[in-house]
């Protein structure tokens, strides 16, 4: 394991955390259904095992499945098309 790339972990804090790509599942925010999105930016420990992704990435995705007509969206969509998807607005005014 190259400890030069590894990032401290936000479960365990041991500095074995490594970036990756990850396939998750997310409930849309009306409640109406879950998704898949792959290929999503995650961490994934090898101390602890845990896999999570950053708040940052949470985040992103949230905001953008509030700002898009996700009536537009497959059960199984990539990271990187759901974020290019147009938006309804131009942020999330519920963020503060």
């Amino acid at each position: 394991m190259d400890k030069n790339n590894a990032k401290v972990c936000e479960w365990c804090e041991e500095e074995t955390a490594h970036e990756e790509k990850a396939n998750v599942y997310w409930e849309l925010p009306d409640g109406s259904r879950a998704i898949q999105i792959s290929n999503v930016p995650s961490m994934s420990c090898s101390h602890c095992g845990m896999e999570y992704q950053e708040e940052a990435v949470i985040n992103e995705i949230e905001d953008q499945l509030m700002l898009i007509d996700t009536k537009l969206i497959d059960k199984v969509i990539a990271y990187t098309d759901l974020m290019e998807l147009p938006r309804l607005l131009k942020k999330n005014y519920f963020r503060y």
